[in-house]
């Protein structure tokens, strides 16, 4: 059974195995054990505060966890807040307009602005599955797991909730907007502007970038066609959360270009359709034991240290009470009549 829990610290081996898969461009996920050891360390912390009233400067990181092996084949994980300990940049894709009545002219030139507007909101993040579990509706439950937390636990989120995407670069770590427009003022490669980063050195930024904004129509044509665009093993998780309602800004990335989604918490469709009931443990009606049919559905434990997430299927849609097998129960860490969240896994799924 494949299982969402909060990572440990006998996790990091696992960690650093994924974080060397992840590619140029993954900032928040490096293959640098002290980096990844801070991060399980500030995980940890996060998972085990008790009574949080309000976001602050947790990170819940979660791993996906094939029961059968024990191994850890995924990441994904939620920023309370981001930009109060230190700077988040942006830029902001708007337009500028420049007329003259005397020659009939009138230009609507679109511009890059830097800003800070994600300062103090929550930021969904470090998803990534391996290659050989990309099936079997993994990816969704990968994503999706964690909307289940946020709806249990919202006191420990803003009311807005932003995804940056990892915009479009090569095999070699090239991004076509990196090489017309940041070279320029940071000269050091792409690679090594996005590891900095990644590290939690991000005041060469404010110290380099230009404030000025940035005149779209003067960059070369394969920078101007990247922006707002991802990569193409990106296009899945874009994709799964434009399904949950998030929406595309006009805010990107000031490396590579890649676009940042953005919703309201209780506007995402599986914290708004999501539900609490008890949980039954038995035989589900309409299922025959080893068999799997039936619509997708969402189930979580309302835990915090401990939570948990699986994916399962139903013939019979459930009601006030969710009868689950021993090995749901087992996986969900619940014992009979406590509850759980439930939430059909697709909006397509009705």
């Amino acid at each position: 059974m494949m299982v969402i829990r909060p990572i440990c610290q006998n996790d990091l081996k696992s960690l650093y195995r994924l974080a060397e898969k992840t590619g140029i461009g993954f900032t928040s996920l490096v293959s640098d054990e002290a980096t990844l050891q801070r991060k399980i360390d500030g995980a940890v912390r996060s998972f085990n505060k008790e009574d949080v009233t309000a976001p602050h400067n947790e990170d819940y990181l979660m791993v996906l966890e094939d029961t059968s092996t024990g191994d850890i084949v995924g990441t994904c994980g939620i920023l309370a807040t981001v930009g109060l300990d230190e700077p988040f940049y942006s830029y902001h894709l708007g337009t500028i307009t420049h007329a003259s009545r005397e020659l009939k002219v009138h230009n609507v030139i679109p511009t890059l602005v830097l800003n800070n507007d994600f300062t103090g909101c929550s930021e969904i993040c470090t998803l990534f599955l391996e290659e050989d579990y990309r099936h079997s509706k993994n990816g969704q439950l990968l994503s999706k797991a964690r909307f289940m937390f946020m709806a249990q636990f919202p006191e420990r989120f803003t009311e807005k909730v932003f995804a940056e995407m990892r915009g479009i670069s090569n095999e070699d770590g090239v991004s076509p907007l990196w090489e017309s427009l940041g070279r320029h003022f940071f000269s050091i490669d792409f690679k090594e502007a996005d590891e900095l980063t990644a590290q939690g050195n991000k005041q060469f930024i404010a110290e380099l970038m230009p404030n000025n904004p940035v005149y779209v129509n003067l960059l070369p044509t394969e920078a101007r066609e990247v922006l707002g665009q991802v990569h193409k093993n990106t296009v899945p998780a874009r994709r799964l959360l434009e399904q949950e309602g998030f929406r595309y800004e006009n805010y990107v990335d000031i490396f590579d270009g890649g676009p940042s989604l953005e919703a309201r918490v209780q506007d995402i469709r599986a914290v708004r359709e999501s539900r609490l009931c008890l949980a039954n443990i038995g035989q589900p009606k309409g299922t025959k034991e080893g068999v799997n049919e039936g619509n997708y559905y969402l189930v979580s434990n309302a835990k915090v240290a401990n939570f948990r997430c699986i994916l399962i299927q139903r013939t019979i849609p459930p009601g006030s009470a969710m009868t689950l097998t021993q090995e749901e129960a087992d996986a969900l860490c619940i014992i009979n009549k406590e509850p759980v969240r439930i939430v059909e896994l697709s909006p397509y799924s009705r």
